[in-house]
């Protein structure tokens, strides 16, 4: 750790100050870390359909949106014994205290402490550490990555190889683990199974590239409409179909399906970050796309940089964008 303390950072991030307004490049004063908190240089940041649903209809503004990224750790609060400055690290939008009851179930990992965060603050004192002339920007996920530096509770980022490519490893914060723990620890697929897909974005294409017809073993809903829940449901198998749930809603969070779909055997789960225990489970994932044994680059569409970003966010809007990483100024 460095000798000097840590001091306030002004920076460029892309603040939005009102819902379905383009974002606005603004020179932001970034706080340093708290206890139990790291201050990173973002590197790389992909948009998420999640940030764009967020953007469109959640009303806490000013924020700065993005929670899919990569970064090198410019500074530690104290406390902080697992990361040094200069380490490489992703951040995540749940994250994983190691202590409470989810995280040592083995069960789960939906964590008691550091789960998802939707005030639009930090975990430990529900304040913020972004600000424009004294007025608090709001995060988003306890991560906020679309500004140049950034503050995260230490139990939400996780210590990886420098050998991984910061521009690639981005997407396994979000959407290429999602996807893929959906098929490999939600569902546990056996070899074999017909399967079918709702929403081939990046979540569906991490899934499973093989889509059969009716009567699967498995769905997935990945596109976040409920009602394209029943559907899955219905293209199940009596007896054993098994519906996995990942989309995030955009409207009409309930859920309705006839209760005979279930008394003929089909099951229906919920999957968030594909049951991955962050900080246990996503250096493996890391080693994985290292040693060529997952696939991350078929999945990024374009890259940009970052004062493009509201154009990453059109072509996402418009269906004609995959996963845009955005590329933070060197």
């Amino acid at each position: 750790m460095s000798s000097i303390p840590p001091h306030v950072i002004t920076c460029k991030a892309a603040v939005a100050w009102a819902a379905g307004e383009s974002l606005v490049m603004e020179e932001v004063e970034v706080t340093p870390p708290q206890p139990m908190e790291i201050r990173i240089q973002v590197v790389s940041t992909s948009l998420c359909r999640s940030d764009i649903t967020a953007w469109q209809s959640q009303p806490i503004f000013p924020r700065i949106f993005g929670h899919e990224a990569s970064g090198i750790v410019e500074s530690v609060g104290q406390g902080v014994t697992e990361f040094k400055e200069g380490d490489h690290v992703l951040t995540v939008f749940t994250g994983e205290c190691m202590q409470c009851r989810q995280c040592t179930s083995g069960k789960s990992n939906i964590c008691e402490v550091l789960g998802l965060e939707r005030r639009g603050v930090m975990h430990s004192d529900q304040k913020t550490r972004f600000s424009i002339n004294g007025k608090p920007i709001y995060h988003y996920c306890a991560v906020s990555s679309f500004s140049e530096y950034t503050v995260v509770h230490s139990g939400c980022a996780v210590k990886v190889s420098p050998l991984a490519p910061l521009e690639k490893i981005c997407l396994l914060s979000c959407g290429v683990a999602a996807g893929l723990g959906a098929a490999w620890n939600v569902a546990d697929i056996s070899k074999g199974s017909t399967v079918v897909i709702f929403g081939l974005g990046t979540v569906g294409l991490s899934v499973i590239k093989r889509i059969t017809g009716g009567g699967a073993d498995y769905s997935f809903e990945c596109i976040g409409d409920t009602g394209m829940i029943t559907t899955a449901l219905q293209s199940c198998c009596d007896g054993w179909g098994l519906t996995v749930t990942l989309g995030v809603p955009k409207v009409k969070p309930e859920v309705t399906a006839h209760y005979a779909l279930f008394l003929t055997g089909r099951t229906l789960k919920g999957s968030l970050f594909g049951g991955w225990k962050p900080k246990s489970d996503l250096p493996s994932l890391v080693d994985m796309y290292i040693k060529k044994e997952i696939q991350i680059d078929e999945f990024i569409t374009h890259n940009m940089p970052f004062e493009d970003i509201n154009q990453a966010f059109n072509l996402m809007r418009e269906g004609k964008c995959l996963r845009c990483v955005i590329h933070m100024p060197k």
